[in-house]
């Protein structure tokens, strides 16, 4: 006898389900193959790399133990900040010279820009609680300017707390970056949403860049998945398993409230903003086999812009231009990538083997991020790994190798970064969250096992 309780067979059967719908088959058409390639230049880092910065700790403003907690928060946040930015070449604190400068009047700038730490730039500054708030005074200078050193200067004040010492953090971070990566901004103050994994149930959570902060979105005690923010941070659409099946659902981060979307006959899952933040596409089978449909920002005006059997799911717009969207279809026999106007036009095939799932567009719109297992099948050697792939040349470039199942890859809106989901030993309740440059390197866990399907936000 099934001993295992109903609300797990149900929920399971409903996974098993929507994975299913990406095995079905019709019949094949010729494509020229992928293209392998050493490297892909993904465009967005367009500032200057691997620049020396020394990042010295912040001079306390007061001796309470407030402000010495704080300072340490600080210190610690804007340090990790920037070594993982992705463009600097970072001091390590052994280099440093000793004291702790709080203004420009303490600076001795050789000090830094002479071996042993050899920085081309230098963050430092001053912090405490100032007539009841949290007070920071930051600076950037340049270490081989004796002239005219200053880049920045900044001061931030907030109430004093843990949280607000580590965004003013990431804001003074963010803005360093700014001013030396070429004009794109930092990723400090974005977001991650993601699925989180309690007892039999999967609820939406979001935490901030670098895996703090996390917490629940939803509490709605059944499977929900699939999170993906507005390009304003404003609403969370999603889909969630209920009495018909997977149905897409809106959630309110203004209102912190559930918002009506209408609920159409059949499962709808993967939905996709547009850029304008005034479209949605998702994935619907009100007739049985998924197609992609296109709807207004409120779930109104649904249209069908797919109508080809074998599913088709995973929709991802063009983020520069909104014109395009990539997605999944197993029209041809395993699951593909596809891109195609967003009508519905145009249909290209980039993928021409193994099984391809979960497609994130770049933010500059030349290169899409997937997850690809190229050699699959009963004892194939391989597995499933992050993949980008160029769009104008179908030439990809693999990031992660050898490291067990890894999925559902998210841009970060700086194009440096890519949050995706691994699991060492393939099994999904193992699932945590990882992020990487957008080269493969500089991997690191942000959260702990039962975590799947990020979602960076937009800015």
């Amino acid at each position: 006898m099934d001993r295992t309780p109903r609300t797990s067979r149900t929920h399971a059967a409903a996974s098993r389900s929507t994975l299913a719908v990406l095995l079905l088959a019709l019949t094949t058409l010729f494509v020229p193959p992928a293209r392998a390639q050493d490297n892909i230049f993904t465009g967005t880092s367009t500032g200057v790399t691997s620049i020396r910065i020394a990042v010295a700790d912040f001079k306390p403003l007061a001796a309470d133990a407030g402000t010495a907690a704080f300072k340490q928060t600080f210190d610690t946040t804007l340090y990790a900040d920037l070594a993982t930015a992705g463009i600097f070449d970072i001091v390590s604190k052994s280099l440093m010279p000793s004291g702790t400068p709080g203004t420009p009047a303490e600076i001795q700038l050789q000090s830094y820009s002479n071996a042993p730490a050899s920085a081309t730039m230098l963050a430092f500054g001053s912090i405490g609680q100032v007539g009841g708030k949290l007070v920071a005074n930051g600076y950037l200078f340049d270490a081989k300017n004796l002239q005219y050193p200053q880049v920045l200067a900044k001061q931030y004040s907030e109430a004093p707390s843990e949280d607000s010492a580590r965004q003013i953090a990431h804001r003074f971070a963010d803005e360093i970056v700014y001013r030396l990566g070429g004009g794109t901004p930092g990723i400090a103050e974005t977001k991650i949403y993601y699925v989180h994994l309690s007892g039999g149930d999967k609820e939406i959570w979001a935490m901030d860049y670098d895996g703090a902060n996390q917490h629940p979105i939803t509490h709605l005690g059944t499977i929900s998945i699939s999170p993906r923010i507005s390009p304003d941070n404003t609403r969370l659409a999603f889909a969630s398993f209920g009495k018909y099946g997977f149905q897409l659902k809106m959630y309110s981060l203004l209102l912190n409230r559930y918002i009506a979307f209408p609920s159409g006959s059949g499962s709808s899952v993967s939905p996709a903003w547009a850029p304008s933040g005034n479209e949605l596409a998702y994935g619907a089978a009100p007739r049985g086999s998924f197609e992609i449909w296109v709807a207004d920002s409120n779930g109104n005006l649904g249209r069908e812009i797919t109508s080809f059997r074998g599913g088709n799911v995973s929709p991802t717009y063009n983020p520069r231009t909104g014109s395009q969207i990539a997605f999944i279809s197993g029209r041809t026999g395993l699951p593909q990538l596809y891109v195609m106007n967003s009508d519905g036009s145009g249909v290209q095939q980039m993928t021409d083997g193994g099984y391809v799932s979960s497609p994130s567009w770049s933010p500059n719109g030349q290169v899409i991020a997937f997850a690809w297992d190229r050699k699959y099948g009963p004892g194939a050697p391989g597995g499933q790994d992050i993949y980008i792939m160029e769009v104008a040349t179908k030439k990809w470039q693999q990031l992660t190798h050898d490291g067990g199942r890894c999925d559902f890859p998210s841009w970060s809106p700086d194009g440096r970064h890519i949050v995706y989901a691994n699991s060492s030993d393939g099994r999904a309740e193992h699932m945590r969250i990882w992020t990487m440059l957008t080269d493969g390197t500089e991997r690191r866990p942000l959260t702990g096992p039962g975590a799947d399907m990020p979602n960076w936000s937009w800015k």
